[in-house]
């Protein structure tokens, strides 16, 4: 989109093309075990929202409408267009939620993979507005930190050991704030990514860019979480709903109830799997966009209902 620079990751042939969004404070990276098999079918294009991965950092507040804008724009720029199937991870479900809300007719399904849902941040619990609240002036202090170097510190005293930088660099800098220790939802797990990618995390990890990415996500949660429900009912729209069992207990309702929210939707419980379902049962999500995909070949004249 002009004004931001973007990094997207395309890969294989054939509509509808799958657009894959990550979580609060993940990359194209988070989809490594995805991203292969949803190739093998169609084309899918994974990225890195501004200020995340390899992407630039944005003027423009993060809100779940700005990203849909800047997402939307990107996609033309690449030469992918609609209508799309849309995947979200965590926040980036509020994001493909926003996007439907804004573009219905560019949509031709929805995969929600325990995903954040409107309901828990328009009305916050105190339990949930206190942690809102922590995170926020935490990683605010960590891009003060990451600005004066010591994120790049840390990062090179872990050496090539990146579990060792999640765990330890990464808290530190945000005074606990992420702490990937006791299985935080921001930072995806390192074992389970390809060795490889760990000197790319450290570096992602050690920006100050990323830490305000991650701050001006949270600062707009609650305009990010109207603009999400903003979608209504999905209709007849194609539509999988992944819930993790070990989450937040208060999400089991919320990902069954999002499931009906569309005629055709569906719930699936990935039984094996923490908040992170892409890394800890990939299979899962690629079998869900595969559905989603059979649905909006067979049926390409059924247009969802739009917002109510």
């Amino acid at each position: 989109m002009e004004g931001v620079a973007l990094h997207v990751y395309p890969r294989g042939s054939g509509t509808p093309t799958v657009v894959l969004d990550s979580a609060l404070g993940g990359s194209c990276l988070t989809w490594a075990h995805v991203q292969p098999k949803v190739a093998e079918f169609t084309t899918v294009c994974s990225f890195d929202r501004a200020g995340l991965g390899w992407s630039a950092a944005s003027p423009r507040p993060r809100t779940s409408g700005n990203i849909v804008e800047e997402l939307r724009g990107l996609l033309r720029a690449a030469g992918f267009p609609p209508p799309y199937v849309l995947a979200g991870h965590s926040f980036g479900a509020l994001n493909v939620r926003a996007f439907y809300a804004r573009y219905p007719e560019e949509v031709a399904g929805l995969v929600l993979v325990d995903a954040a849902h409107p309901e828990e941040w328009l009305a916050m619990s105190p339990h949930n507005r206190l942690r809102l609240e922590k995170g926020i002036q935490l990683t605010r202090r960590g891009a003060w930190l990451a600005r004066a170097g010591l994120a790049r510190m840390v990062a090179a005293l872990a050496g090539t050991r990146a579990a060792d930088w999640a765990r330890t660099g990464v808290r530190w800098v945000t005074g606990g704030a992420i702490d990937t220790a006791r299985g935080d939802r921001i930072l995806a797990p390192v074992a389970k990514l390809p060795r490889e990618f760990y000197p790319v995390l450290k570096w992602m990890w050690s920006q100050p860019k990323f830490f305000d990415a991650l701050a001006g996500q949270m600062e707009r949660l609650p305009e990010s979480a109207r603009q999400a429900a903003e979608a209504g009912d999905f209709g007849d729209l194609p539509l999988v709903v992944l819930g993790a069992p070990d989450a937040d207990p208060a999400r089991g309702p919320l990902h069954e109830r999002a499931a009906t929210l569309s005629r055709r939707g569906r719930f699936v419980l990935a039984h094996q799997s923490g908040h992170w379902i892409p890394l800890d049962e990939p299979e899962l999500v690629v079998e869900a966009i595969r559905e989603v995909c059979a649905h909006a070949r067979s049926a390409p004249a059924a247009r969802p209902a739009g917002p109510q």
